[in-house]
């Protein structure tokens, strides 16, 4: 038996019920496509205020589910580049792109419920409710992510730092958006989804986000303005731990 059924398997607490299929809703639909009856009925909680009990308000829940997720992916973000720099690095753009990907998926394997809707939950509401999603991080849980982007500043080819930071905008849509697909076809059960669950998709992944970073710019966009937000050329927001950077 893999983890994550052996996770299901065991008895959740009744708060953990309504973390797991109101995370499991809200990526499908939204936080404004789904009502609290609905959330503790797919709990299968049999009180319909066990949600007030718990978390007060549906907003209140939303943030605590923001934050557990934002929570573990920096952690293990942290933990993985710990390793890279005891070790005297990352010394190659594609150590950082790994430190990127890796600690955003499979978040199954080091949690108390079988966390399958993450990041698809987060993609929603980020593009949905950018106030409530920025609001419940508080600039937080993305020092590993910032980190990632300081060894890529330094890694990458030379180019105006605005050029940069452009790159930085396509990555977080890119890293977001692929492993919100990725988490959305190993979700379904209906079929196998053999290209999602290969090893060398991730790796296949890592070499394009490589890539991204190791192209040299074109030399006729030196002189662009990059239409960058503030006189520094700095993104004005960087939120989440996935990656996503608000322009």
């Amino acid at each position: 038996m893999n983890k994550t059924a052996s996770i299901e398997a065991r008895p959740l607490t009744a708060r953990e019920q309504i973390k797991l299929a109101a995370r499991r809703l809200f990526a499908e639909r939204g936080i404004d496509g789904v009502t609290v009856r609905e959330i503790v009925e797919a709990s299968g909680q049999k009180n319909h205020g066990s949600l007030s009990y718990y978390f007060g308000t549906k907003e209140a829940l939303v943030r605590e589910l923001v934050t557990d997720g934002a929570k573990l992916i920096d952690i293990r973000r942290n933990a993985y580049l710990d390793k890279l720099e005891a070790e005297g690095g990352p010394k190659s753009i594609r150590q950082v792109a790994e430190a990127l990907v890796y600690p955003s998926v499979n978040l199954a394997e080091e949690t108390d419920t079988a966390e399958d809707s993450y990041i698809r939950f987060i993609a929603l509401l980020g593009m949905s409710h950018r106030d409530l999603f920025m609001e419940a991080l508080e600039n937080r849980w993305n020092s590993g992510y910032l980190r990632c982007l300081d060894h890529l500043r330094r890694l990458m080819p030379e180019m105006p730092e605005a050029a940069k930071n452009q790159r930085f905008v396509f990555l977080g849509a890119y890293l977001t958006g692929v492993t919100a697909a990725r988490e959305a076809a190993l979700a379904d059960r209906s079929r196998p989804h053999p290209m999602w669950s290969a090893e060398a998709t991730l790796r296949h992944f890592i070499d394009t986000i490589t890539a991204m970073f190791a192209a040299p710019l074109d030399p006729a966009l030196a002189g662009e303005s990059w239409g960058s937000g503030g006189a520094s050329g700095e993104p004005r927001a960087v939120v989440g731990s996935v990656g996503m950077i608000l322009d």
